[in-house]
């Protein structure tokens, strides 16, 4: 199944590593060191002109990608609970 980021991106349920919150998360400095990193390395993609409320970790075949999107961490859980919820 596919979980809808925000915007126009879906990603495959099986590639997601994470959600994670954006001002609980980027308190840790190795968080921020790893947001740094994969903005320098091309992996960090933006489907928000807001605020990011939340970023996706995905590692799919194409590579890692870190999504920051606009939804909270908690309705993108929803989000894939749905999906498996569609399967019972």
């Amino acid at each position: 199944m596919y979980i809808h980021l925000g915007q126009d991106v879906v990603v495959p349920e099986e590639d997601v590593i994470g959600f994670f919150d954006m001002d609980t998360s980027t308190i840790s400095k190795i968080t921020r060191d790893y947001l740094v990193a994969a903005q320098s390395g091309g992996e960090l993609v933006s489907i928000t002109a807001d605020i990011p409320k939340s970023f996706a970790v995905v590692a799919g075949k194409n590579g890692n990608r870190v999504y920051l999107s606009q939804l909270n961490t908690s309705t993108l859980l929803r989000r894939s609970q749905y999906q498996d919820w569609d399967n019972e």
